[in-house]
């Protein structure tokens, strides 16, 4: 028997734009944001009317913010179990949400960002709701139940449909508003100019960095005295914003909602469940297994035993190095006289034979000082590795292309993808996992440049990208959303703890 209540915590976020200008009279620079392949056009078309957000509500110039999402005027209900009686373990539990706005008359449209997720505290129980949308100010939250006992509804608005309208025209009009410096040096000669995906400028005013391998792009503008060749660091810049005085109210703190009793059409059909859910704050798989638990150091290094484990990505993935090296005391940082925030890194346990890496992945990267000469692409990398039974391969790169057109995130997914299936023909046993992206905690600067909306559409197509490659697919985006801590960038340590003895148990379950 399960016992249903309901509550419903909401959150806006605070979120402004940024722009970086630049114009040119004649032979301009033919680079694009949004360049795509001629033999991967089709699909990228595809992958971008796969992602196509429910139409928003316009924000013209003068709109009043009464005319809004409001939380404190929306409700949600509970739907009655189909087919009466108590719920059970194993059924599907549906709940209707209407929005209404400022004034309490209930939206017309739809569009706005909504989390949903079922949990019961009292035994650290979690599971995250699928949402769909009506598209009409009514939206269904659908969640498997998968534990006795007692289990609470809580839904999040965490951005209302005109703010996902001011972020898509943040995103086409202004695709260059986080920007990128490297600095030139030759002797005592030293300069420092503006980088970026795309800059428009005359080609013999731009520095071409464009990598030869994956083909990804990259330039610089020139520096007055010193060549190209001179490039040393590499840095995010900053950004710019320009949003208007009334748009940036669209993102603010939300309030709790109330319950109500809308209808709910019997002919709505709902599709595949959750990745997995939490049940004694351990992640468990659909069907119930219980993931191994790795608890200490010993487990860890028995498993790791004879292995190579390769982390590429961003800063989420580093926190796994960092988890690995602090928890298991024979895995010894070997020091590379790396930065701490870019790497790269490597530890050794010579005892049980163990190799960890870290690198981060290329750009756009918003590190500070990286050096040129250590700056990688993941699909290079990948190129160069033997791989293997003994080899683990985990990828995770999603949270700084979040400003940028979804093309350039498609560009960079396709070139690993094609590494990664290269890497698997010639060493078909090497285990190889992608981490998805997860929410956030919507601080003025992680909203500025990471909105939730940006990672749920990058994520959409991640997981596109990689469907039918022979991957593991690490689901960070409900195992945060699932869990009770607060969403977080770098989410805090139990969740890391529970993603590491997933990748870890994965390793076991293919020796095995």
């Amino acid at each position: 028997y399960v016992n249903i209540a309901n509550i419903l915590y909401l959150r806006h976020a605070t979120q402004l734009g940024i722009v970086l200008s630049g114009n040119c009279m004649h032979d301009c620079s033919t680079c694009s944001f949004h360049s795509a392949s001629p033999e991967n056009a089709t699909e990228v078309n595809l992958l971008k009317e796969s992602i196509a957000w429910p139409e928003t509500p316009s924000v013209p110039p003068g709109f009043s913010l009464n005319d809004t999402s409001d939380p404190t005027h929306s409700t949600f209900t509970i739907l009655p179990r189909r087919g009466g009686g108590s719920w059970h373990v194993g059924d599907q539990l549906e709940v209707l949400i209407k929005v209404s706005d400022f004034g309490g008359r209930p939206r017309k449209s739809g569009g706005d960002l909504l989390y949903a997720r079922l949990q019961n505290r009292a035994v650290f129980a979690g599971v995250a709701g699928k949402v769909f949308d009506h598209r009409n100010g009514s939206y269904t939250a659908v969640f498997s139940l998968l534990w006795e006992g007692d289990a609470q509804v809580e839904v999040t608005l965490v951005h209302p449909g005109e703010a996902v309208t001011v972020l898509e025209r943040l995103t086409q009009e202004q695709p260059d508003r986080i920007y990128f410096r490297s600095i030139f040096r030759s002797g005592s000669i030293k300069e420092s100019t503006t980088c970026n995906v795309c800059l428009k400028a005359p080609k013999q005013k731009l520095c071409n960095y464009t990598d030869l391998h994956t083909g990804e792009p990259w330039f610089c503008y020139k520096p007055e005295k010193l060549n190209c060749d001179t490039r040393i660091t590499h840095s995010k810049g900053g950004f710019r914003q320009r949003v208007k005085p009334m748009e940036q109210q669209l993102f603010k703190s939300g309030v709790n909602m109330k319950v109500t009793n809308p209808f709910l059409p019997e002919d709505f059909i709902f599709p595949t469940g959750p990745a997995g859910y939490y049940y004694h704050g351990v992640w468990r798989t659909l069907d119930g297994t219980t993931v191994r638990q790795f608890n200490n150091a010993t487990a860890i290094s028995q498993c790791l035993k004879g292995k190579v484990l390769h982390l590429y990505g961003d800063s989420t993935i580093r926190q796994w190095f960092e988890y690995l090296t602090s928890t298991t005391p024979d895995l010894k940082m070997f020091d590379l006289k790396s930065p701490k925030q870019t790497g790269p890194f490597m530890a050794l346990d010579y005892k049980n034979n163990i190799l960890v890496t870290f690198r981060c992945h290329g750009p756009p990267i918003r590190f500070s000082n990286l050096l040129v000469s250590q700056m990688r692409y993941i699909a290079s990398e990948l190129k160069g590795l033997v791989g293997g039974t003994n080899t683990v391969v985990v990828i995770g790169i999603w949270s700084h292309f979040s400003t940028f057109p979804v093309e350039v995130y498609i560009r960079r997914l396709l070139s690993i993808r094609r590494a990664v299936r290269q890497l698997l023909t010639r060493a078909p046993g090497t285990l190889v996992i992608i981490r998805t992206a997860n929410p956030k905690m919507l601080t003025l600067s992680e909203t500025l440049t990471n909105s939730d909306w940006f990672s749920i559409q990058r994520d959409k197509i991640l997981r596109a990208i990689f469907k039918g490659v022979n991957v593991k697919l690490l689901d960070a985006w409900e195992m945060c959303l699932a869990h009770h801590l607060p969403h977080s960038l770098h989410p805090q340590p139990p969740i890391i703890k529970n993603m590491i003895d997933v990748v870890l148990h994965l390793e076991t379950i293919i020796q095995d």
